[in-house]
């Protein structure tokens, strides 16, 4: 049985001709209807600014990283290939990013 992303989870997506640890945004609840989901790519590049949701070994990681809100994209579903963590009690730290990627 696959298992359908949630939001708030981090998944490695192969995107881009390449494998990557992504964290989904997209609402849990749009996602089993979507072919095509946003992520945030995590990068070990971090910055400390406000449309970042840093991560570590608490959120499965083995290195510290950060998700980066100004680099959203779109990618298909099935991109997704296994799950590597998640934000758990921090889900909220998505909306926080994305208000401050919009600047409102």
């Amino acid at each position: 049985m696959v298992s359908i992303p949630r939001q708030g989870e981090i998944w490695w997506a192969e995107v881009e001709d390449m494998r990557r640890p992504v964290l989904v945004v997209t609402r849990s609840e749009a996602i089993s209807v979507l072919t095509g989901i946003i992520i945030a790519p995590v990068t070990r590049t971090v910055r400390s600014i406000p449309t970042e949701i840093s991560l570590g070994s608490d959120e499965g990681m083995s290195v510290e990283c950060a998700a980066s809100f100004d680099n959203l994209q779109r990618v298909r579903r099935d991109a997704l290939t296994n799950k590597a963590g998640d934000l758990g009690l921090r889900r909220d730290e998505v909306c926080v990013a994305l208000r401050a990627l919009a600047d409102c």
